[in-house]
């Protein structure tokens, strides 16, 4: 058994610890959390979903940064 996942972000190969939410994933690929939209394997994510979402082999992340500005 392997402890590693292949998923896919923001169009990327990357590979992450088996067990992780989707907010542990992010904390682990250096993302804050509250700085981001998600959108999982082609739907828009709200984050109070986040910690129950468990990131398995092949899902697709894209993730977008919020930029604050005028």
């Amino acid at each position: 058994m392997t402890d590693a996942l292949a998923i896919q972000v923001n169009g990327e190969a990357c590979s992450c610890p088996v067990g992780l939410s989707l907010q542990q994933l992010l904390e682990h690929l250096g993302w804050r959390p509250q700085l981001v939209v998600v959108e999982f394997n082609g739907a828009i994510l709200p984050r109070g979903t986040w910690t129950q979402q468990s990131v398995v082999e092949g899902d697709r992340l894209e993730v977008v940064t919020i930029v604050g500005g005028g």
